[in-house]
């Protein structure tokens, strides 16, 4: 039984769809990051950096695992799916996990706080955030022009990067003329198991104009973490 401690977040999914592909059992901790409970003693023994995803391994050991992509690489290689074994199969997969960890993630995650949810507006650094993002997604698009998926099979790679790309107009930035991309999208929304682990803990649903309520609650929220 893996315990799972998460937010509705992309990385939260990342780890929440990653164990409803594999058909693992798992225990779902929700973690109120307003609330600051990712800075718990007791959380911060599993995560020492104070951030979710994390999970516990019960089988083995109790083991904690933090990082998002350290999660995946884990349960792919615990359940024996998703990652590649071969050596040139299982560095294709980390390759593109590692371009969400290191650009698409960090990228859009800076959208996000300067569009979003920073109380001033900085336009040259929204700016930069976003046409970085977007270049990100032409590479994407690029590559997918000639790949079903990002990397051969369906992989924990596909998984990381739809989690955060799927969120593009909440980052202010549009897909329209990068149909390879929309494609792919659409594909893996359409994976049961994905439409599961997106509704862990909870179901979101944030309309991308700031006006609704709904969205003006979550940028508060965001606030609250983002300036704390």
């Amino acid at each position: 039984m893996i315990d799972l401690y998460t937010a509705a977040t992309p990385n939260g999914h990342k780890a929440s769809v990653t164990l409803e592909e594999l058909g693992l059992a798992y225990e779902v901790h929700p973690i109120d990051l307003q609330k600051g409970e990712q800075k718990t003693p007791a959380f911060l023994k599993i995560n020492p950096n104070g951030r979710i995803p994390a999970i516990v391994d019960r089988d083995n050991d109790a083991f904690p695992v933090f990082e998002s992509g350290a999660i995946m690489i884990y349960l792919a290689e615990k359940a024996g799916a998703l990652l590649p074994t071969d050596v040139k199969g299982r560095s294709r997969v980390i390759q593109w996990l590692m371009f969400q960890m290191g650009g698409i993630g960090p990228m859009m995650g800076q959208a996000n706080v300067f569009f979003r949810y920073f109380p001033e507006k900085i336009q040259p650094a929204i700016d930069r955030y976003q046409k970085e993002s977007k270049r990100l997604f032409t590479v994407l698009d690029g590559h997918l022009a000639d790949n079903e998926y990002l990397a051969g099979a369906y992989s924990i790679a596909d998984i990381a990067n739809f989690c955060w790309v799927r969120t593009h107009k909440w980052s202010g930035v549009e897909i329209d003329d990068l149909p390879h991309l929309q494609r792919w999208l659409g594909v893996i929304r359409a994976r049961p198991a994905v439409e599961r682990g997106l509704k862990v803990p909870h179901e979101v649903k944030i309309k991308t104009d700031t006006d609704s309520k709904e969205a003006e609650a979550f940028i508060k929220g965001a606030q609250s973490i983002v300036t704390r």
